[in-house]
């Protein structure tokens, strides 16, 4: 592990207060609103060593752009993540790990990784949703 400095600490606390995935970009504005002074390219270059280390988990956008956040679980884990407002739960996926390890050994490949990302509407934006909508009359349309 690398040595705890100022602007990795700074980055480890702003992340610890966020439930959901930021971009670099946005965590450098987050922090920088609330009063850290730390350059972007600070941001990119600590967040990477963390995902590297393996004490933040980074996620692609549908746009393609990395998105960071703290978990909990230490250990290999997957997300889902609500297409709505950002919100992540933390889910183990032993089929998955079955799976996973039985495509690799059909194809003769060891040592298999994987990334496995879900996304959806979290039951807030559901929600939010059906009570904007309370006024139609549920007929697709």
């Amino acid at each position: 592990m690398r040595r705890m400095t100022k602007q990795r600490s700074a980055i480890a606390a702003a992340l610890d207060g966020l439930d959901d995935f930021r971009s670099a970009q946005q965590l450098h504005d987050l922090m920088r609103t609330q009063g850290t002074e730390i350059g972007l390219a600070t941001v990119y270059r600590t967040l990477a060593a963390m995902a590297e280390e393996g004490e933040v988990d980074v996620l692609r956008t549908a746009e393609g752009e990395q998105v960071f956040r703290r978990c909990e679980r230490t250990g290999h884990h997957h997300h889902l993540v609500c297409r709505v407002c950002g919100r992540a739960e933390e889910i183990e996926g032993p089929g998955v790990e079955a799976w996973a390890d039985q495509v690799g050994a059909a194809f003769g490949f060891a040592a298999i990784e994987h990334t496995i990302e879900l996304s959806g509407v979290c039951p807030d934006c559901r929600a939010a949703r059906t009570g904007q909508s309370a006024g139609s009359s549920g007929q697709g349309g």
